[in-house]
């Protein structure tokens, strides 16, 4: 099958995200003809790569947002039947040298989270993946009051990271954001210059 083109305006991407509600992840693999994986522990972001390649969108591993010419990213949340998230989600990767005078507006957290499409799925683990259901895709816009919390976060992490001390934040710092490894464990760490 052709993948479709990236949608133009934020009035395309609606019509395809309403159409693509109620639909299974093996329902799209099928029209895509892709290979479902047994299991998401190895391949945890193919249900985004998967729905990113059905609704256009371009960015891949770029660090800009998935829907480029809408500034748009798209987020799937992995919910349960009562529509409760069932774990975080995870938005970009902290850069651990920053570049003297980074900026809020320049940070990878505000161009993932500036404006993103949610792609809630019904995932709990004893629905087989193809069976696993997209529940109803919305557009969320950060807002002034969410702005804050979130600038505010990363203004807490970042200083850690500017001061080296990256090895003392724990869940316990932010709000809104949380700084976790993303790693086989939690032991693998990156050095930084202090």
């Amino acid at each position: 099958m052709k993948l479709p083109n990236p949608p133009k305006t934020i009035e395309e991407l609606q019509s395809r995200i309403d159409a693509v509600a109620g639909l299974s992840l093996g329902e799209i693999a099928e029209e895509l003809q892709v290979a479902v994986p047994e299991n998401l522990l190895v391949d945890k972001g193919w249900s985004g790569q998967l729905l990113e390649a059905y609704l256009g969108a371009t960015a891949g591993n770029l660090p800009e947002p998935d829907f480029q010419e809408l500034g748009i990213e798209l987020k799937t949340l992995p919910i349960n039947a009562e529509g409760k998230p069932l774990e975080t989600t995870f938005v970009c990767v902290a850069p651990l040298l920053l570049a003297a005078g980074h900026q809020w507006q320049d940070s990878g957290v505000y161009k993932k989270l500036r404006h993103v499409l949610w792609v809630p799925i019904i995932a709990e683990r004893h629905i087989p993946v193809p069976d696993r259901q997209i529940a109803m895709p919305f557009l969320w816009q950060m807002d002034a009051k969410s702005e804050q919390k979130l600038q505010q976060d990363w203004l807490e992490l970042t200083e850690f990271i500017v001061m080296g001390e990256h090895d003392k934040i724990t869940a316990h710092h932010g709000e809104v954001i949380q700084l976790r490894p993303k790693a086989a464990d939690s032991s693998i760490r990156n050095r930084s210059n202090k």
